[in-house]
């Protein structure tokens, strides 16, 4: 069973973004293996843009995330399950995913609500 290496972002507005990096880097695999040169329409999520995005808008609470998905589960399944759930999927992503980046708000540091 193959799994797809997935990197997620969402901040206290919702998911902003996700890539199925497995896939991007397949595809430029067998394209540079096709014609020789390596194709400039695939790109692989430059992680530290999101990061830097992240660390700019520190309002907004961001949250980077890799995960491992099984087989058969695509970028857009994670996405559909993200705007049904939300605070479901950012749960269960905390929970399988591995952190890559947190501004997560901390409700005890929250001095009046």
């Amino acid at each position: 069973m193959s799994q797809h290496l997935m990197a997620v972002m969402w901040d206290c507005n919702g998911l902003e973004a996700i890539a199925d990096i497995t896939e991007v880097e397949q595809n430029m695999l067998f394209e540079t293996l096709r014609t020789g040169s390596k194709p400039r329409h695939y790109q692989v999520p430059n992680l530290m843009h999101w990061q830097l995005r992240a660390q700019a808008n520190p309002q907004r609470h961001y949250e980077i995330y890799l995960l491992n998905a099984t087989e058969g589960i695509t970028a857009d399944d994670i996405r559909d399950a993200f705007e049904t759930s939300p605070q479901t999927m950012a749960d269960t992503v905390r929970r399988i995913g591995h952190k890559f980046y947190s501004d997560r708000a901390d409700q005890r540091e929250v001095k009046i609500r």
